[in-house]
């Protein structure tokens, strides 16, 4: 498999190259040539196998590193160490009802589905190097509205010839986020707080790689800058195995009958996590509609409704913090995609965002992304009805973002004739204890536990809902802050020559 940039740069480059450089030369993003299709017996051949096994054979259509040394590579990522009882459970919702299903991708070492890449990635850089035989030596480099950060610090942390440096809003995360970060151990890991948005961040991110003469002097130390989020195809890739493995569980269940599709709900705010199951929806995974699900930062569901994207509007800081994004940077891919690669479109719509904040997209583009994609959003209230009930509904809890897809997709579904509606599969993107807050406030009284510490309202929430509070998260108070450092986002490339000891 080869990979091509989706701003038209002249060359192909191996998935090796792709994992190390994460940006093409040309400041676009890679993408495959082609997209492997699996047919109804390789479909088939996936039903038996567990987790790892099917990322094995997804993944080997799209990497072409040694298969033995990718499955030992999915086998440490994947072990039960780290992900328990698996990377991504289907639970469902109802037993006496085959309608919905939760994919719950919280079960990794930070508690968000973040890991489920971000403890593959890191072996993926490993076995690329080796395939290189560089002997270059990384700064992953990665702006976060959250729950990025913490998994890649994990991912990469105490790692040889890997430095980390996250940079997080310092208002823009939930405290239970941010306490993550600001107790991370690693020598080779870096946190600092930055004033302003995740798009402030993340733009300046961008800069800093984009930065020639930074890249020179670490060149000359055979350093390079490299990303740990969804822009890095390396970080996308392991997502799409996990939408290709619910139709391996929906078969394996018997759930699914003839050529019958199912409808997927995704909370999105970089595009990532969607596009992903886009990808699967192309190998010929039988996914239906793919409801992208917003709050009030609703830029996304504005562009599919009526093809124009426009990142100048309010911005707003909410109970969904993962979700408080402006500038979706992997919708990029989808464009390129749509249009048949189509580079010349996609530059000039790249360039009017940056230049102008907004484009729009001519007609015959946007009737193709809206034939499977729906869009809807929800203010910070309706998220806390949500959750509650949920938790009467079914019996479960859940996080603020997966339940802007639970309140999003009740909203659109409700449109629909009953013969329209299909069997849906909500994404879980984070564990209920990563929000204690917003939690509490929506199973319990809105003043019951206003006094309560963070540490209290775990196990509050863990003594009513019968969920054990993860590991990784009830460690986190015992540790010592040793990050504590807030910076301007113009101090951000100051703060990584510094990291990296360059003058």
């Amino acid at each position: 498999m080869r990979y091509i940039s989706t701003r038209g740069y002249e060359g192909s480059f191996s998935a090796a190259e792709v994992i190390l450089q994460g940006i093409a030369p040309d400041g676009g993003l890679f993408v495959p040539e082609q997209i492997p299709v699996l047919s109804e017996r390789e479909w088939q051949q996936l039903i038996p196998l567990n987790y790892q096994q099917r990322a094995l054979f997804i993944l080997s259509r799209f990497l072409d590193f040694p298969e033995n040394d990718l499955a030992e590579a999915l086998a440490e990522a994947y072990s039960e160490e780290r992900f328990d009882p698996s990377p991504a459970p289907l639970v469902q919702l109802n037993k006496y009802s085959d309608q919905s299903w939760m994919l719950e991708l919280w079960h990794g070492p930070t508690s968000a589905f973040k890991d489920v890449a971000l403890q593959l990635l890191p072996h993926l850089m490993h076995l690329a190097v080796r395939q290189t035989a560089s002997d270059q030596k990384f700064c992953i480099l990665t702006a976060t509205s959250g729950d990025t950060g913490k998994a890649a610090l994990e991912g990469f942390r105490d790692r040889p010839g890997t430095s980390v440096i996250v940079f997080y809003p310092t208002d823009g995360v939930s405290e239970m986020q941010k306490l993550q970060m600001k107790t991370q151990v690693g020598a080779n890991c870096h946190v600092f707080a930055v004033e302003g948005s995740f798009d402030d961040a993340q733009s300046e991110v961008k800069r800093i790689f984009a930065d020639e003469e930074l890249a020179a002097k670490l060149g000359e130390r055979k350093i390079s800058l490299s990303s740990a989020n969804s822009i890095n195809w390396g970080r996308l890739l392991p997502q799409i195995v996990y939408y290709c493995s619910i139709y391996a569980d929906l078969l394996a269940q018997e759930k699914l009958e003839g050529n019958e599709r199912f409808d997927v709900v995704v909370p999105s705010g970089n595009f990532g996590n969607i596009l992903a199951a886009w990808y699967a929806r192309e190998m010929g995974a039988p996914l239906g509609t793919l409801y992208c699900a917003s709050n009030k930062n609703h830029v996304l569901t504005d562009f599919l409704r009526d093809g124009v994207y426009n990142r100048k509007r309010a911005f707003y800081k909410t109970n969904t913090p993962s979700m408080d994004i402006l500038v979706s940077s992997n919708l990029e891919r989808l464009l390129y995609e749509i249009t048949g690669h189509d580079s010349a479109k996609v530059s000039a719509w790249m360039e009017q965002l940056r230049d102008d904040g907004r484009y729009q997209v001519d007609k015959g583009t946007l009737q193709e992304i809206q034939s499977c994609f729906r869009a809807g959003f929800v203010d910070e209230n309706l998220v806390i009805r949500t959750i509650r009930d949920i938790y009467h509904q079914y019996d479960h809890v859940v996080d603020t973002h997966t339940a802007v897809g639970f309140a999003v997709y009740g909203k659109g579904s409700g449109q629909l004739k009953p013969q329209d509606r299909r069997k849906t599969v909500y994404v879980a993107t984070a564990s209920p204890f990563k929000f204690p807050h917003a939690v509490s406030e929506a199973i319990f009284s809105r003043n019951q536990n206003d006094k309560l510490s963070d540490r209290e309202l775990l196990q509050v929430i863990s003594e009513e809902s019968g969920m054990p509070v993860p590991a990784g998260l009830a460690e986190t108070f015992d540790l010592p802050i040793r990050h504590d450092q807030v910076i301007k986002p113009e101090a951000m490339k100051q703060a990584v020559m510094q990291v990296m000891e360059i003058e």
